[in-house]
């Protein structure tokens, strides 16, 4: 069996334990070398060969993957983030699939979530935000013109963008067209929860200027939203004292 393994956003620490249990166990790792943390791979004393598939494609990686299951070896392929999230892992499930051959996922911590933390940021405040959309700029690999920036804008919720740090000019200006004012707050993370993460605040009117101005290339995700920095916002029903719940009674002044 084929483990997938999501490694997190950055810190060594922030794998699953499951995902640790399986580095530990492995004999062959190919990990996402341009992304993965490779303190990672530390989580492995017993030697296995490990391959760096920023230097491969997809056929060099099923084919390692393959032959090292048919070999008896225990496989991890260590993705970074969540391996669902523009981790490519479904093309190599196929072949996989097309083999005969197991696998399984861990899910990993996505950066967005990292961010949050870094930010202390809750992305879901009511009255501000009930949404949190996921998406990135149309490149290389393209994006349905229905899930344009533009047009994910217009719903003004919190949005995190991914891999989109070289299109930073045409990510602002859809962000405005969309519907988002000049003054929305933005984060700028960079190598969230890696020992040298940088978090530069802007708003979407000095979004551009900002990322460039710092110096953001890549290992970038941008959180767009009211919700980073609220003016203020309605308090959850969740804890109101007069909200009655499975498990709590609410407290209703006498009459």
């Amino acid at each position: 069996m084929i483990h997938f393994v999501g490694a997190g956003c950055g810190a060594k620490d922030l794998i699953t334990i499951r995902g640790k249990e399986h580095i530990e166990k492995a004999d062959v790792i190919v990990y996402a070398g341009s992304l993965v943390n490779k303190e990672l791979l530390d989580y492995n004393t017993k030697g296995a060969k490990c391959y760096d598939s920023a230097y491969l494609d997809l056929n060099e990686i099923t084919d390692i993957l393959i032959d090292a299951e048919n070999s008896g070896k225990y496989v991890v392929r260590l993705h970074t983030g969540d391996p669902a999230l523009y981790g490519a892992i479904k093309e190599q499930m196929d072949v996989l699939d097309e083999n005969n051959i197991t696998y399984d996922v861990t899910p990993g911590v996505s950066a967005a979530f990292g961010a949050a933390a870094s930010l202390k940021a809750e992305y879901t405040l009511p009255s501000i935000s009930q949404t949190l959309i996921l998406t990135r700029m149309s490149g290389k690999t393209k994006v349905p013109e229905r899930e344009s920036i533009k047009s994910l804008a217009s719903h003004k919720a919190t949005m995190a963008v991914y891999l989109s740090a070289s299109l930073v000019e045409e990510l602002q200006k859809e962000l405005l067209e969309g519907g988002y004012s000049k003054d929305t707050p933005v984060a700028i993370c960079k190598k969230v929860s890696w020992e040298d993460e940088e978090i530069f605040r802007c708003t979407v009117g000095t979004l551009a200027e900002t990322s460039r101005s710092k110096n953001i290339t890549k290992t970038c995700i941008y959180i767009i939203g009211d919700s980073i920095d609220p003016k203020e916002f309605e308090k959850s029903c969740l804890y109101d004292s007069d909200f009655s719940t499975e498990y709590r009674q609410g407290k209703v002044d006498d009459i």
